[in-house]
C-alpha cells in the first residue's frame, strides 16, 4: 500500500492542528473554541484528515495493524479533493483483530510501555473479559474532554461524584475515577446502595450530587435507597446502555433533578458521544410526531437514544447494514483503532440534514432546546445483535424496557427482565418475557392475566413489526410473561457489578 502524494500536505496540516489543540486544551476558556458555531463542516473534515494520520502511522508503527492490513489485501486511501475517504480501510473488530494478535502487537512499537500504562478489561458481560491498555498521554486527554464534557453538561462546579459503576478493573469504573479526581468531591462506592444512601445522608443536602452509573442500578438505587430524594439536589448520568424516555421521567418523578447519559465502550474510549437538552428534545418530538420519527429514523422499534459527538475526535461511520464504525482520532492512543466495529446498530445525521428534516415537519432547534450546538446526530440503536427473532420480528431490550415502564404496576415492582426464545415439540416458535421482582415483593403477579395484557398492548404500540406479527401467531402460541422472586430462576447468581444479560438461551 502506498502512500498518495496528497497526504504528505494533510499530514503536515495535522500536526498544525495538533499543536493548536493542545494549546486550547490548557485552560477550560480556550476548550470553548472547539465547539464554534457554523464550523460544521471543517470540524468534519478536520476528523476525516485526522483518521487519515491515525491511520498513517498505525501502518507504519504498529506491528499488528500493518499484518491485519495485509491479511485483508488492503487498498490504499482515495482523496476527494483534499478530503481523504477511508471507506476502502478495512473494518477491524474483537474477533479479526483483538483476539488474533497480541496485545503487545497491538500497541505502537509493538511493545507494552514499561511504565505510565493502566490496564483495565471489559466487563465479559458477552464472554470472557478483554483487557485493554491505555496510556498516560490518552488519560490525560480523555480526562481535559471529561472535566469539560460535565462543565457543559451541568454546570460548573463544585460537585459531589459519587462513582456508582463497578469498581475493581473494570473499565469504566477505573476511568471515571482517575478522569474527575481533581475536578470534584469524589467517592467511588461502585453499586452498592446502602452505601450510596450512607453517603447522603452523612453529607446532607447542601451539596450538589451527580450520580454516575449503570441504568437498571441507578432505579434500583432510587427504589430501595428509602430516601427522600426531593430533600437533594442530584442529577444522574447513566452509560453502559440506553434508557427509554419512561425511565427518564420514573427517575425526575422520584426527585432526581437531571438525567443524561453518555456513549463509550471498553474497547474505545468513556465519552464518544452524549446526551444533552437538545437531544433529549429531540428524542420527546420523535415519540411525539410519527410523521418526524418516519422521516428520521431508520430502523423499526423503540426510539433509539440520541446523542451528539465531536466528529474532530471521534470518525463515525455506519456500515450498510447500519452498524456502527469508530475511528479514534486522537492521537495519543496507546493502541490504535481504525473503523472499529462495535456491532452496534446506528444511524449518523449531520446536522445541516437535520435542520432540513425538523423544517420539513414545521420544526426548528430552538424548538427543542434554547441552546443547542451544530455537532452531528448519532442515533444508537443498540446493540445489533441484541434482538430476539419472533414470527418474523424483532424485539430488543429498549422495547421490553419502554412496554415495561409503561405499566406503573410493572415498573415499581420489576428490577430486571431477560429474554428467552425456544422452539416448542411441534417446531413452534416461543417466547418468554422473565421479569425479576424486587426483593420483598409477593410472587402472586405470577397468575396476574391483567398484567400481561397490559405489558404485550405496550410492546405492540411500540414496535409495528411485533404488532403485526401478533396478528398471525395462534392464540396458544402468543408469549406470555413470567415473575420470578429477586436472583432466582434466571436471574440466580447475576452480578451487579457487569451489565446484565438481556436475551439468553433456552
Amino acid at each position: 500500500m502506498k502512500t498518495s502524494l496528497k497526504t504528505y500536505p494533510v499530514l503536515a496540516l495535522v500536526r498544525l492542528l495538533a499543536a493548536w489543540r493542545h494549546l486550547l486544551e490548557l485552560r477550560h476558556s480556550t476548550m470553548v473554541l472547539l465547539f464554534l458555531p457554523h464550523m460544521e463542516a471543517l470540524r468534519w473534515n478536520i476528523g476525516k484528515w485526522k483518521a487519515l494520520a491515525v491511520f498513517e502511522a498505525a501502518r507504519r508503527g504498529t506491528p499488528a495493524y500493518r499484518q491485519f492490513l495485509a491479511s485483508q489485501g488492503a487498498i490504499g486511501v482515495r482523496f476527494r479533493g483534499l478530503v481523504p475517504d477511508l471507506s476502502l480501510v478495512p473494518i477491524m473488530d474483537k474477533e479479526n483483530y483483538v483476539k488474533p494478535y497480541s496485545i503487545a502487537a497491538r500497541c505502537r512499537g509493538g511493545r507494552v510501555p514499561a511504565q505510565g500504562v493502566i490496564i483495565d478489561e471489559s466487563s465479559g458481560s458477552s464472554g470472557v473479559p478483554t483487557n485493554w491498555v491505555r496510556g498516560k498521554a490518552e488519560r490525560l486527554a480523555n480526562k481535559r474532554m471529561l472535566e469539560f464534557g460535565l462543565t457543559r453538561l451541568v454546570g460548573p462546579g463544585p460537585h459531589f461524584v459519587i462513582n456508582a459503576f463497578a469498581m475493581g478493573p473494570w473499565a469504566t469504573g477505573v476511568n471515571i475515577t482517575m478522569g474527575l479526581t481533581d475536578v470534584a468531591i469524589l467517592k467511588s462506592t461502585g453499586p452498592d446502595v446502602p452505601k450510596i444512601a450512607a453517603t447522603l445522608q452523612f453529607f446532607g443536602p447542601s451539596h450538589r450530587y451527580l450520580i454516575l452509573g449503570y441504568p437498571p442500578f441507578l432505579k434500583l438505587l432510587v427504589d430501595t435507597a428509602g430516601l427522600n430524594w426531593t430533600d437533594y439536589d442530584v442529577c444522574m448520568i447513566y452509560g453502559g446502555e440506553g434508557i427509554s424516555e419512561l425511565m427518564r421521567g420514573y427517575l425526575l418523578a422520584h426527585g432526581i433533578r437531571r438525567v443524561y447519559g453518555s456513549l463509550g465502550a471498553s474497547d474505545l474510549e468513556l465519552n464518544i458521544g452524549a446526551e444533552n437538552d437538545f437531544t433529549i428534545g429531540l428524542r420527546r418530538e420523535l415519540l411525539r410526531r410519527p410523521a418526524l420519527a418516519s422521516r428520521l429514523l431508520k430502523f423499526p422499534g423503540a426510539v433509539p437514544v440520541v446523542f451528539q459527538f465531536n466528529p474532530a475526535d471521534f470518525h463515525l461511520e455506519t456500515t450498510p447494514e447500519g452498524e456502527l464504525l469508530v475511528t479514534l482520532c486522537r492521537p495519543d492512543y496507546l493502541s490504535p483503532k481504525i473503523r472499529y466495529n462495535l456491532h452496534d446498530r446506528a444511524q449518523i445525521i449531520r446536522f445541516p440534514e437535520l435542520k432540513r428534516l425538523l423544517h420539513n415537519c414545521g420544526l426548528r432547534p430552538e424548538d427543542l432546546a434554547l441552546e443547542y450546538s451544530d455537532l452531528p446526530i448519532l442515533l444508537h440503536y443498540g446493540r445489533a445483535d441484541m434482538a430476539v427473532a419472533y414470527f418474523g420480528c424483532k424485539v430488543s431490550p429498549p422495547d421490553v424496557q419502554e412496554a415495561l415502564l409503561a405499566v406503573p404496576e410493572l415498573a415499581e415492582r420489576v428490577t430486571s427482565f431477560t429474554l428467552f426464545t425456544s422452539e416448542g415439540a411441534q417446531a413452534d416458535k416461543q417466547l418468554r418475557v422473565c421479569f425479576e421482582l424486587a426483593e420483598r415483593q409477593p410472587l402472586h403477579l405470577r397468575h396476574d392475566d391483567t398484567l400481561n395484557n397490559l405489558f404485550f398492548s405496550e410492546l405492540r404500540r411500540i414496535n409495528q413489526d411485533f404488532r403485526e406479527s401478533w396478528r398471525m401467531v395462534p392464540a396458544e402460541q402468543r408469549p406470555h410473561i413470567e415473575f420470578y422472586p429477586f436472583h432466582t430462576g434466571p436471574f440466580q447468581g447475576e452480578d451487579i457489578h457487569i451489565k446484565r444479560r438481556y436475551i439468553q438461551a433456552a
